[in-house]
Formats: structure tokens, C-alpha cells, sequence
């Protein structure tokens, strides 16, 4: 079976979404989206990035992210994976009620449903990259081994500070 999903409000998978309300901490800051952080990467050390972590909705971190106006940092094509995966793994290790949701997906296949997005999602024809799905899925691999190694890559031993504080409340 395919689990599909699109919108922050659809139940129970809205939480897949880059606009749920499920913020995160990376690169020292609180982002209130994953959304917000992903689109200000884009514009990362700049003022323009700073105004997207403070826009108000996912939406409008969105509109300002994609501002034709604004020159993107030279290497984004090169990283904006990376930025996602990043963005998606602090999503799901700083929330245990929605990282319980993304586990309890087993190993069927996530496909972000979305008619515009060839890349991120499956786009109009169903034969887009859906890269964000496949960055759901390792991550969810990911989430799971650390389950069995909980000293592993973002265990209370590691770096991370969400599995840290995570750790520090159980």
C-alpha cells in the first residue's frame, strides 16, 4: 500500500507536510516550520533569510522563499536536498507523537500527492521524482535504527541536541 499526502491538516498524515505546525531547532534557531527553514536556506547568512523564519504562516515563508527577486545562493541546487533532509530528520526527532505516526507507516511507500510539484512530489502525470516521499522514508529507516541503538547517530551520546533533550525527559 501507498500512503499519500499533502495537506498539514489531512489526518493522520498532514504531519508530513513542510507546514505542519512542528517546529525545530537547526543551525542554532528555532524554526516554526520546517518550511520556514527549508525556504530560507535558500538565502542562508542573508537579512531576506532572517524575515523568512519570522513570516507568519508556512505560506508566507513560501512566497518569500520563491521571490523571483532574490538571488539563491549559488550552490543551492547542489544542497537543497540536503537542506530538506536536514530540516525533515530535526522535524521528526524534536516531536515523538509524530515521529510515532511516521514509524507506524511500516515500510509502505510515501508519496507526497501534489499535481504542481515534479520534483518534491508526484506532480500531474503520478511519475514525478517525490523526492520529499523517498526523504520521508529514509528517514523513517533512520528513526527506526536508532530505536534499536539508542546511543547510535542521534542517541543522548551524539551531537544532537533534540535526541538530547528527548533523552533528558524520559
Amino acid at each position: 500500500m501507498t500512503i499519500f499526502f499533502y495537506g498539514a491538516d489531512d489526518v493522520p498524515y498532514g504531519c508530513f507536510s513542510n507546514f505542519s505546525a512542528h517546529g525545530l531547532e537547526l543551525d542554532g534557531l528555532w524554526w516554526p516550520t520546517s518550511e520556514h527553514y527549508f525556504q530560507a536556506q535558500k538565502f542562508a547568512g542573508s537579512r531576506h533569510a532572517e524575515a523568512i523564519r519570522r513570516a507568519g504562516t508556512p505560506l508566507r515563508a513560501a512566497e518569500l522563499g520563491r521571490d523571483p527577486g532574490k538571488p539563491l545562493r549559488r550552490d543551492w541546487e547542489r544542497v537543497k536536498d540536503d537542506v530538506m533532509r536536514r530540516a525533515v530528520t530535526a522535524k521528526f526527532r524534536t516531536h515523538p507523537d509524530i515521529r510515532a505516526v511516521l514509524l507506524a507507516t511500516g515500510d509502505q511507500e510515501i508519496v507526497e500527492d501534489t499535481g504542481s510539484d515534479h520534483y518534491w512530489g508526484r506532480g500531474r502525470t503520478g511519475t514525478g521524482r517525490n523526492v520529499l516521499g523517498r526523504i520521508l522514508v529514509r528517514t523513517r529507516g533512520r528513526l527506526r535504527a536508532e530505536l534499536t541503538d539508542p546511543d547510535g547517530p542521534s542517541g543522548p551520546g551524539s551531537g544532537d541536541p533534540a535526541a538530547r533533550r528527548e533523552h533528558r525527559r524520559s
